[in-house]
Order: structure tokens, then C-alpha cells, then sequence
């Protein structure tokens, strides 16, 4: 339902501790790590908050104020709660993590759902893994795959926006956040080219892409592609923004997990 920005090398302790100290202040109200049952299939759901938004679906999305994760691996699990969006970004030492036959349903409700974003959610997500599965982690930056994002030979395809703030919509009618693999549509007001290269990371599956653009201003544009009819992301970002993708290593951010243990029940 739900479905990487560039960080710099986070100690170990760094990351537990930091999750410590959001927790304290913002923590489930309720929490369930079950055991999934055997033959279960793939994993599904995800966090429901106030800015939440959902395109058509045949599963409704989980109760406001909740998280709601089926069949998951620990890695899955990390995968959404760390906004990932990809478990290549993932390193782990117990091979269970990615690719054991253990798999978790998820089930957190926050105290007050009328007032809980999603970020806050995945916040709350983060905390539970880290105190359930007793996980430590680091975050390490490595040289990968990317783009780089520059202006094109006959200039950009948008101009500089009058709008008092920034707004993205995605799927015409349907506001939700694009699904990997699917037709994707989206109209961002006051967008800088750095918004626009994370936006395009998170949901383009190219992998990173940097702003190399040298456009400084906020832009008013609009961008649609369709890997499987036309035109694909590669050709769209030319024809409908003036801008064109170069093929190099950017700096990746990993989530290393150094060690966990599998939960009991409760």
C-alpha cells in the first residue's frame, strides 16, 4: 500500500538510539509480531495515517491509525518501515532476515488516529522492529548504479511556479502513491529538481538519480510513463520535462543489519 535519500555513515548505536528516543515519546498503543501461518502468501499492507492516500484497490487499505502488514519477512518489514522501496538496499548477516521461511503479521494501533501521520506511523514501525526483534543496524553509503539529471540540449519543458505551496498529485483522479510496474501520472506544484530526483528514486525503479541540473528555482511540472504500453520512463523525462538521465555511480545509502532474533509470540 504504501509504498532512498542519501545518507551519510550512521554508527550502530546511532541507530538504535535515535529510534529509542522517538519511541519514547511516540509508541503504539497496542502491538502484535505473530508467526504468519504455514503456506501463507506474499507480503501485504501497510500504514494507515492522516495524510495517508490510496488509489483503487481490491483490498481495502488498514483502519485509520494502524499498521497492518501480513506475510512478511523481518526484511520485508524493514523494507516498508525504513521507506526503502527497494530490498536491494538491504544488507544482513542471519540469512532468515531475507530469505527464511519465517514470515511476521504485523498489527499496531496508535492511541489517537485522528491526529497520526504516516511518517509518524512508520516511526512508531521502526521502534517496534528494533524492540521485537532486538535488531541493531547501521546505515552505510556504497557506490552504485544511478543517473544523473541534467537539462537537456533545448532547455527544461516547465516553468518557475506562483504557487504559495508545494503540492504533489498523483494519478489524475486517484491520489495515491504509483505502484511499481503500473502506468504513473503526477502533477507537482513549487518542486524543486532536488524534490524531483528523490521523488523519481522512490518510484521510478531505476534506482538513485541526482539533481545535476544546476536549476535552482521551484518548478511547476507534469510527468506520466508506462513501462509497458509508452512511453517509459527513459523517453518520458526528455519528452514531457527537457531534462535527460546520464547513465553513472552515485553513493547509495544501505540498511546494514548487523544482528536479530527472531520474537516470541505474544
Amino acid at each position: 500500500m504504501r509504498m532512498v535519500s542519501l545518507l551519510a555513515l550512521v554508527p550502530l548505536v546511532s541507530g538504535t538510539t535515535l529510534l529509542s528516543a522517538q519511541s519514547a515519546s511516540q509508541e503504539f498503543e497496542v502491538a502484535s509480531v505473530k508467526l504468519a501461518t504455514a503456506g501463507a502468501g506474499g507480503v501485504e499492507g501497510g500504514c494507515h495515517g492522516i495524510d495517508s492516500t490510496f488509489g483503487p484497490s481490491e483490498k481495502a487499505p488498514p483502519p485509520l491509525g494502524r499498521c497492518v502488514i501480513t506475510n512478511a519477512r523481518l526484511g520485508h518489514l524493514i523494507n516498508i518501515a525504513f521507506e526503502l522501496n527497494s530490498m536491494q538496499l538491504i544488507k544482513s548477516g542471519p540469512d532468515w532476515i531475507a530469505r527464511g521461511v519465517e514470515r511476521y503479521n504485523v498489527e499496531a494501533k496508535t492511541e489517537d488516529p485522528t491526529k497520526t501521520t504516516e511518517k509518524q506511523l512508520l516511526q512508531m514501525l521502526r521502534a517496534l522492529l528494533v524492540e521485537r526483534f532486538q535488531m541493531k543496524f547501521h546505515r552505510e553509503t556504497v557506490e552504485g548504479p544511478g543517473f544523473a539529471m541534467v537539462v537537456g540540449k533545448n532547455g527544461p519543458k516547465f516553468k518557475e511556479s506562483a504557487a504559495e505551496e508545494e503540492k504533489i498529485v498523483f494519478g489524475g483522479e486517484f491520489p495515491s502513491k504509483p505502484v511499481p510496474g503500473r502506468p504513473v501520472s503526477l502533477t507537482a506544484r513549487k518542486y524543486t529538481m532536488a524534490m524531483l530526483a528523490n521523488l523519481l528514486s522512490q518510484i521510478a525503479g531505476h534506482g538513485t538519480i541526482l539533481d545535476k541540473t544546476g536549476l535552482t528555482g521551484a518548478y511547476d511540472l507534469k510527468l506520466s510513463w508506462d513501462e509497458e504500453n509508452g512511453p517509459a520512463f527513459t523517453t518520458a523525462v526528455p519528452e514531457q520535462l527537457g531534462l535527460r538521465l546520464e547513465a553513472q555511480k552515485v553513493p547509495v545509502s544501505m540498511l546494514v543489519v548487523d544482528s536479530a532474533q527472531k520474537p516470541g509470540e505474544n
